[in-house]
């Protein structure tokens, strides 16, 4: 059920993301007066279709639909979409219509700035999309993070590696001061961290960040978890301990002889106890005592912890437009900044590229609204950068072509185009195997 529920998540959210994609297309498009062929969600490749505003069973019901200009369908390859538009080089490298002689209607027909928008409305749609999403999160459930004042970390072993420790505290990074300590991560590598001061016990500790790791760090999956540490806020009714003494306040800090600072720590310790006895000490008012504690078969004293700090911000309707266009800006920047990683070898940041795989695996196991649209605004910005990079085969090429022929005034020819064309394509399956492999790798890993 889990696995279902991700993948109809990814379905639905890159469902979205294509047809408001080809949406800005089609609407600067029509907008110009460029007749625009099909538009299609998934490709329809060999000519197989599962749906078509075309087919006899529909044009019956709906014999309005026979006469548009448009064929509107979903194909059968789940690998994106595309809107066909009269007179233009694209992904279909259908040439034999710019044979014959320009027509009014076609893209080649009209001026280099209406080409210049019908090529950008895919990615401004994009960002646009995700001004409105994010506006809606802001206006409905408002900002809510972990802070991390005070915090400390349960590092993974690729952090302990780095030289980070269990309970350390994140004073700065390179002087800059995080707010938010689940953007601890993308800090690291997005602000090229050279050096990182932390609290750790009574002493500060400068850590040397080295660079050679950014790849790895980029890979690993949460590389600094909240430290929880192991303290009583109350005792479950039900439990074995419900009057062994517990109280309100008690932080456990060593049980049979091992020390446990945090939760992280005392569940494989309790794993090992279950069942069975043990004597745990307890801190309580400074003061030292042991008491005598029963872990139940699973492996739980029955007691309930102290709950995080969450920081939540709520917001009116105009400041909600306000964050909504705020965090899309931050979102797109630091977006650019993860490019920038993967662009560098040396890095090795390119190893982090994913493919749908990878994708399914950030959606929740669980249907929730929240994660749904934040990851969707997320993947609309990453779809409309990425379709920025100066490719031919991606609307950045395109957009480059149109922008040396409006500022030199001449035009590339067709030949030159469709060779660009298929050169770009070229380096998209290049791109795509590349991801394919990675999340190969991964999951064998």
């Amino acid at each position: 059920m889990t696995v279902l529920i991700k993948i109809l998540q990814v379905v639905l959210a890159l469902s979205v993301l294509i047809v408001l994609h080809e949406l800005g297309h089609f609407t600067f498009a029509k907008l110009f007066g460029i007749r625009v062929d099909k538009f299609f969600l998934f490709f329809d490749a060999g000519g197989k279709k599962l749906f078509s505003s075309k087919s006899r069973a529909f044009t019956r019901i709906f014999p309005k639909a026979a006469r548009s200009e448009t064929e509107y369908g979903i194909g059968w390859l789940p690998l994106g979409g595309y809107c066909k538009i009269a007179g233009m080089i694209d992904e279909s490298m259908d040439l034999d219509t710019l044979k014959g002689e320009p027509q009014p209607w076609e893209f080649r027909s009209h001026p280099a700035w209406q080409r210049l928008l019908v090529m950008a409305g895919g990615v401004l749609f994009n960002f646009i999309g995700a001004v409105l999403i994010y506006c809606l999160i802001m206006g409905i459930w408002g900002r809510a993070y972990v802070p991390n004042e005070n915090a400390q970390i349960y590092p993974s072993p690729l952090a302990v590696e780095m030289g980070f420790r269990s309970g350390d505290h994140i004073l700065s990074m390179d002087g800059y001061e995080p707010e938010n300590f689940g953007m601890l991560q993308a800090d690291l590598v997005r602000r090229d961290v050279r050096s990182v001061r932390v609290l750790r016990g009574s002493d500060t500790v400068s850590l040397y960040i080295d660079h050679s790791m950014t790849g790895r760090v980029l890979q690993e999956g949460e590389m600094f978890a909240l430290a929880i540490p192991f303290a009583v806020d109350s005792v479950d009714a039900l439990s074995p301990n419900a009057g062994a003494g517990l109280s309100r306040g008690d932080r456990i800090i060593r049980l049979d002889g091992s020390e446990v600072n945090f939760l992280q720590e005392a569940r494989p310790v309790l794993e090992g106890l279950a069942g069975s006895e043990t004597e745990a000490w307890i801190l309580r008012n400074g003061d030292t005592l042991a008491l005598p504690l029963q872990v139940d078969s699973a492996g739980r004293l029955g007691i309930y912890m102290p709950p995080p700090e969450i920081r939540r911000q709520k917001f009116g309707f105009f400041e909600a437009i306000g964050e909504g266009f705020a965090l899309t800006g931050e979102t797109i920047h630091g977006y650019l900044q993860d490019m920038r990683l993967v662009a560098t070898p040396s890095t090795g940041a390119y190893k982090s590229v994913g493919s749908f795989i990878a994708i399914g695996q950030v959606f929740p196991d669980r249907w929730d609204w929240y994660q749904f649209m934040y990851l969707l605004a997320l993947l609309s910005i990453m779809l409309g950068v990425m379709n920025l990079l100066p490719i031919p085969a991606l609307d950045g090429g395109h957009i480059v072509f149109t922008l040396y022929e409006l500022l030199t005034g001449r035009k590339p020819s067709d030949r030159f185009l469709a060779v660009a064309q298929m050169i770009g394509m070229g380096l998209l399956l290049l791109l795509m195997m590349l991801a394919f492999g990675n999340d190969i790798g991964r999951l064998f890993k």
